[in-house]
């Protein structure tokens, strides 16, 4: 089942969080190793992720985050 649009705001919260500026390539490895396995759901999950990491570090608010 893929994730829903929040938990992937969610895990591109998290993966900023954890990773800072060392978070795209935390993504590119993932996705390389997605890849190995032909996982492409996976591919992807973590592509929506990457996607939404780049909207959080231009100052996008996530959902549910705006004051």
């Amino acid at each position: 089942m893929p994730l829903s649009d929040w938990e992937l705001w969610a895990c591109a919260n998290t993966v900023l969080k954890t990773h800072g500026d060392k978070a795209a390539s935390h993504v590119a490895e993932q996705i390389g190793a997605l890849a190995l396995k032909n996982d492409e759901a996976g591919i992807r999950t973590w592509q929506e992720i990457a996607k939404r990491i780049v909207e959080l570090e231009e100052g996008a608010d996530a959902p549910g985050t705006r004051h």
